[in-house]
């Protein structure tokens, strides 16, 4: 299987009896929303995962809008929902892929191997018409799984700052560019970043990737193919979401999953000795 799994594949998985871990990474702006909306429909089997609790540590100045999490909690996170080595996890979300696509990156990086993103997410499992289920989601029973931290390259402000070889901006063109910001202090990108929008590799109508050849073609206009070292580019974003879409849709072509500057512009922009480009 490739990252992005469509919906029916998953769907045939539950119904012929296979065994996975099925994980709802459903965020919505208003606190208790998005359980409440698990509660109500759901991909059966599935276990809630609040990526505001789970996925990220606090935020800060310092370390950005969505820094790594505290080890501890991600990986008691992890257990609690009974994902296995043995076994894939599949991650969906309500269709954009941010957040299924953070829990993909953080399993990885702990050193989990068989992790899927639903492609679309429940968008398409619903639009697919499929079968969802009501409730607080099937009782879990919790497994030990010895994490690996460090599975995947991270990198750190300062590596950043000391870095020659790629960066690449996955942002929209607008807020790299420096003609739109919102979120962050600063607009613009770091110097010397190209842009490779994310969300260009899906479709707006649909949130489903687009073809792994359609992707190797975006990745080789800024110079990574699949023979480029992973350590040779770092790749960041607003706060490690977009970059982290980014980063499945490379592993999805067949392209080396890349360093994650998981800190992104919102650790960059937040310290006002650091430089900042435009393309105004």
């Amino acid at each position: 299987m490739s990252v992005f799994v469509p919906a029916e594949q998953l769907r045939e998985r539950i119904h012929t009896g296979k065994n996975q871990t099925i994980i709802a990474a459903l965020w919505e702006p208003e606190e208790g929303k998005a359980w409440s909306k698990f509660q109500s429909e759901h991909i059966p089997t599935a276990k809630f995962c609040d990526p505001s609790a789970v996925l990220s540590g606090l935020p800060g100045r310092r370390v950005g809008r969505n820094p790594l999490p505290h080890l501890d909690v991600v990986v008691k996170a992890v257990r609690s929902w009974g994902v296995d080595k043995s076994r894939p996890t599949f991650i969906y979300d309500t269709g954009s892929g941010l957040f299924a696509a953070r829990a993909w990156w953080l399993l990885r990086w702990l050193g989990i191997d068989d992790v899927f993103i639903v492609d679309g997410g429940f968008r398409a499992w619903d639009a697919a018409g499929l079968e969802t289920i009501a409730g607080p989601g099937n009782l879990s029973v919790a497994a030990h799984v010895e994490p690996s931290p460090g599975a995947l390259p991270v990198a750190t402000l300062e590596d950043v700052k000391e870095f020659t070889g790629l960066l690449i901006d996955a942002r929209g063109a607008r807020r790299y560019s420096g003609r739109r910001e919102i979120f962050d202090l600063k607009a613009g990108h770091i110097p010397g970043a190209l842009n490779l929008p994310a969300t260009d590799l899906f479709s707006a109508e649909t949130g489903e990737v687009v073809s792994a050849a359609e992707i190797r073609e975006r990745a080789a206009t800024v110079g990574l193919t699949v023979d480029s070292d992973p350590a040779g580019a770092i790749a960041y974003s607003g706060s490690g979401n977009h970059s982290a879409l980014l980063l499945a849709a490379l592993a999805h072509a067949g392209l080396p999953v890349v360093t994650h500057f998981v800190g992104g512009w919102s650790q960059w922009a937040g310290d006002a000795a650091n430089p900042v480009a435009t393309d105004l």
